[in-house]
């Protein structure tokens, strides 16, 4: 079973590879990608004049393995 989170929040620079503070916002999980994309269009209009705020839809599959992260 797929499930969705919206994940982002506020970043160091543009290039949205290290946030500001200890992690990144994990939101979720959503059971559809629908409900993910809702959620993150909400949180992007919210933040649509901060420069260095991303956020993004990820996948997670229940049933797969985790991918190695070495």
């Amino acid at each position: 079973m797929q499930q969705y989170w919206v994940v982002g929040g506020e970043y160091r620079d543009t290039k949205f590879q290290v946030p500001v503070g200890e992690r990144e916002e994990w939101l979720g999980p959503y059971t559809s990608y629908d409900d993910a994309k809702a959620e993150w269009a909400r949180r992007a209009w919210l933040t649509v004049d901060e420069a260095h705020t991303r956020y993004r839809i990820e996948t997670i599959d229940q049933d797969e393995a985790p991918p190695c992260t070495d």
